[in-house]
């Protein structure tokens, strides 16, 4: 039966979080209220720092295309009054100080070429060729600036990205196991693409936007101050209409975000298991589940794209009703001689410009919104508290030898529910150490614990005498080899696969250590050999050979501890053999941690520890335990499974 749209919401968004919090301090979130658009845009444009010279030269482009563009508009007025005084010679022009200023340049240009300005064609000539030479300027200065923004944006997004992916790198293992894989992939695509495009098209926009306005302003109330005013009573109803939909569009779009992640999630989660979704016929299930998240996808997007698409066009409409009041008064006091023609032709088309960067910052608000909410979703990744630091005066872990002690470690997930109690055991050199029981007693959080991947609540670990929380966390994992009951291959060939256990190994070390692992006549059947490339994590191999190349990679380490959680799970009978016979020299100078439910596969240990509901209720050899006839026994023998 497919999980109902709130489950399925509270799998991938809510409940990860709630789970991650319930799991302690080190997974929670630094303010757990959403970020506001304000200390958003804040942070989104720290990462100018920098950049500060090139910024300036932008911003420079800028203004020097802002006044060409205006003072390029303002070269008609003369020209135009030049015509209606030809047209009609009784008309008298007042010209504004603008405009005398825009005729003086034109005659002083004629001047100095040694033409007539007297002759109407030549000042219509010389006015033309002056505005092409300005809007000229304004062209190449548009392109200047586009071409640096763009080089800047795109750094400032490469330093998001790599912080990003340098913070989740020093995340806890907790937090990976509370939130989706799909849902943290998003962070990097969707919600990094839409910063991207806020900080290449809408921040060049809402500054240059600035100062068109500022300078729109200038050269409007230097023309008609009485039609400025009219142009600036339909401001209340920009920003009062504009701020009402942007609280709306910025509500629907922080939601659509999540509802993404939760789509990208679920399509991870599925993709990478459809082996277990047709095997269980569960095709039909999961068209339903994800048909749901979809249909809710869709719903947020509406609302977000609707509230969004209605900036627009009611920024237009109240600029198309400025602009036909403006020229209507305009008109009646050119009438009554209080303003020319070129004026009014240079003011009507001014006001059109002021509402331009309105409409064009109501354009992009599609673009904002969906930034801001994909920003504050990054930067919520960025503000997870990382790894506990290691301690001011951190040992390294060179030399380690591999004696642990475990003294009374007990350790929760959860604070409602202990999952170890009052842990006690040693472990030296060449000892092999088994764990066994029952699913959920306990085995793997104790080989979690001994990497730090979970800090203890109570009690002490030490190695060689050394509390582990006083090793340097990345020494302490560098001495510590680990095969996984899950293997994980990366993109590359077989030889780099094994060589990620110890990159400075060479090619005799890493066949040697394949040979060790039994996958060394495997390995040279394939069509490439060491040099085979393996895709989409081992797809092409089968999952005992995956593991096998697992395996090989911690051979190849040099680490003295080696932990082994259900390492042979996955291989048949006589490969198990070959590997175990390889695993004795491979454990003969290494502490060696064991996790395994065949129980066949730990009879040669020197001390195998039976864990009940997270403690230790047996210990001993394995002739020992047996001679006890209790729970050991009892697995042992089948007259008690494990469960």
């Amino acid at each position: 039966m497919a999980r109902t749209l709130q489950q399925l919401q509270d799998r991938y968004n809510s409940a990860s979080k709630k789970r991650m919090e319930s799991m302690g301090s080190d997974s929670r979130m630094r303010g757990g209220k959403p970020k506001d658009a304000k200390k958003t845009i804040a942070r989104i444009l720290s990462y100018m720092k920098g950049y500060g010279p090139l910024f300036v030269i932008v911003l420079l482009c800028m203004l020097i295309s802002t006044v060409s563009s205006l003072f390029g508009a303002y070269l008609l007025a003369p020209v135009i009054d030049k015509l209606a005084v030809t047209v009609n010679p009784e008309m008298t022009v007042e010209m504004s100080k603008v405009e005398q200023l825009a005729d003086h340049i034109i005659l002083s240009l004629a001047a100095g070429l040694g033409l007539d300005a007297g002759k109407v064609m030549v000042y219509i000539g010389v006015g033309m060729g002056l505005l092409a030479c300005v809007y000229g300027v304004g062209i190449i200065t548009t392109y200047t600036q586009a071409r640096l923004m763009l080089e800047m944006s795109e750094k400032m997004i490469e330093r998001i990205r790599n912080d990003l992916f340098t913070k989740l790198q020093r995340l806890p293992v907790r937090y990976f196991d509370g939130h989706p894989t799909g849902e943290v992939m998003s962070r990097f695509t969707n919600d990094i693409d839409n910063i991207d495009a806020m900080i290449n098209n809408s921040l060049t926009s809402i500054i240059s936007g600035f100062v068109t306005l500022a300078g729109t302003l200038v050269f409007m109330l230097s023309t008609s101050w009485v039609l400025t005013l009219i142009v600036i009573a339909f401001l209340p109803v920009y920003f009062l209409g504009g701020m009402f939909i942007a609280g709306r569009s910025r509500k629907y779009y922080r939601s659509q975000q999540a509802a993404l992640g939760a789509v990208n999630g679920y399509l991870e989660e599925t993709v990478t298991g459809q082996k277990v979704v047709k095997v269980f016929n569960h095709e039909s299930v999961c068209e339903e589940e994800f048909g749901s998240l979809n249909d809710d996808m869709r719903d947020k997007q509406f609302h977000a794209m609707f509230w969004g698409g209605v900036m627009g066009p009611l920024m237009g409409n109240t600029s198309q009703i400025s602009y036909a009041v403006t020229v209507g008064v305009g008109g009646v006091l050119m009438l009554a001689g209080g303003l020319t023609p070129g004026g009014l032709t240079v003011f009507a088309n001014y006001s059109r410009q002021f509402s331009m960067p309105i409409n064009q910052l109501s354009q992009q608000m599609t673009t904002i919104f969906a930034a801001l909410a994909g920003a504050e979703r990054v930067f919520e990744v960025m503000d997870t508290d990382p790894e506990t630091p290691d301690a001011e005066e951190a040992k390294s872990g060179e030399g380690m030898k591999g004696y642990v002690i475990m003294e009374d470690v007990s350790f929760s997930y959860k604070p409602e529910k202990t999952v170890l109690k009052h842990i006690n055991l040693y472990a030296k050199p060449g000892q092999k150490i088994a764990f066994v029981g029952s699913t959920g007693a306990g085995k793997t959080t104790v080989t979690n614990l001994l990497n730090r991947f979970y800090d203890i609540e109570s009690g002490r670990i030490t190695i060689d005498g050394v509390d582990i929380r006083d090793y340097e966390r990345d020494d302490l994992r560098r001495n510590i080899a680990m095969v996984l009951q899950d293997t994980h291959l990366f993109t590359g060939t077989i030889r780099e696969n094994i060589r990620y256990g110890r990159l400075d190994a060479t090619d005799e070390e890493v066949e040697q250590a394949a040979r060790t692992a039994s996958a060394h006549n495997f390995i040279i059947r394939l069509s490439e050999g060491y040099d085979t490339m393996i895709e989409g994590d081992g797809a092409n191999l089968s999952q005992g050979q995956r593991q096998l190349l697992n395996i090989a990679r911690a051979a190849l380490s040099k680490a003295p501890i080696l932990v082994l959680d259900e390492a042979t799970s996955s291989v048949d009978t006589r490969t198990e053999r070959h590997i175990e016979i390889g695993m004795d020299s491979l454990m003969k100078d290494r502490t060696t941690f064991v996790i395994a439910h065949r129980l066949s596969t730990v009879r040669n240990s020197n001390a195998i520890m039976v864990l009940e509901q997270g403690e230790i209720i047996e210990r001993g050899t394995h002739e020992e335990l047996l001679a006890m006839k209790g729970r050991y026994y009892e697995l042992y023998t089948g007259k008690r499974e494990l469960d």
